[in-house]
């Protein structure tokens, strides 16, 4: 869990700044925003499958346009 220990002389718009990074960083708000709503099992498995697929296809395309630059 982030958190800052802010010094007295410190100002607390910067100490905000350090907090900001540190959620960012341990990426809470994207969890906060994967749990805002229950998604069924089934629906979670056609969607990991279906990110799956793009990525697969989008790596395709590119070696694809590799091999076309090299003939």
């Amino acid at each position: 869990m982030p958190g800052v220990l802010v010094d007295p002389n410190e100002s607390f718009e910067l100490a905000i700044k350090r907090f900001r990074k540190q959620v960012e960083a341990a990426q809470i708000l994207k969890e906060c925003r994967k749990r805002e709503y229950y998604e069924k099992p089934g629906v979670a498995r056609r969607r990991k499958e279906a990110q799956a697929r793009k990525r697969l296809m989008k790596r395709l395309k590119r070696i694809r346009l590799r091999e076309m630059r090299e003939l």
